[in-house]
């Protein structure tokens, strides 16, 4: 498929990689795209990321997300897949930009015409490509209202080594709040460990 990641950071870059070893055409979005060639993969504007792509990516800080995406425009996105990854944090990370809600049920909402799924950011970028690396199975969550849209993350998802066996949708958007609302959590458990690179695993009765 053709990807398209708005977004050149960690997890970006990450995804990018990840999705381009299983085969996908990759492109990452920049709104100074000229700054940034040095990442040795192909960057583009944004607008020119988000014509290129049959999914895009939301990979950029939670706090700037919603107005990012409008300056891409809600014609230019509709219908497209959007993969949102992204969560807001105050600068020191003590807070949630999106304390009632979440961030996917704010990009929901702006762009209605535009499938939304949450997932991936349960975990940092180094896991959410490389599951296998971890100590044992865990769990990788999905949210959002389109069936269809989650089918096709849930296949992107195995692409980068996620099993449906640890694919757990939680169910629609507004399920994403969970989601988001763990990074609390996991900052305090990365401190706890003195590592990022870890994820959680539901575990039931037999």
């Amino acid at each position: 498929m053709r990807i398209g990641l708005l977004g050149t950071g960690n997890v970006a870059r990450a995804l990018a990689h990840g999705w381009s070893a299983a085969g996908h055409d990759v492109l990452l979005g920049s709104r100074k795209p000229d700054e940034r060639k040095d990442l040795g993969l192909p960057v583009a504007g944004l607008n020119e990321t988000a014509a290129h792509a049959e999914v895009l990516v939301n990979a950029t800080p939670g706090n700037v997300s919603v107005d990012l995406l409008r300056s891409i425009g809600a014609p230019a996105l509709a219908g497209t897949l959007l993969i949102d990854v992204g969560v807001g944090l105050s600068d020191d990370f003590t807070e949630l930009s999106h304390p009632n809600s979440s961030l996917a049920e704010q990009i929901q909402t702006a762009f209605p015409d535009t499938p939304v799924v949450k997932t991936l950011c349960t975990m940092d970028a180094t896991t959410m490509v490389a599951p296998a690396a971890l100590t044992g199975p865990s769990t990788v969550f999905l949210s959002g209202d389109d069936a269809e849209a989650k089918r096709t993350t849930g296949r992107l998802l195995t692409d980068l080594g996620w099993p449906e066996s640890s694919q757990l949708d939680i169910g629609g958007i507004t399920s994403a709040r969970g989601q988001e609302h763990f990074a609390l959590l996991f900052i305090g458990i990365a401190n706890g460990l003195g590592s990022h690179t870890f994820t959680i695993k539901v575990v039931t009765l037999p």
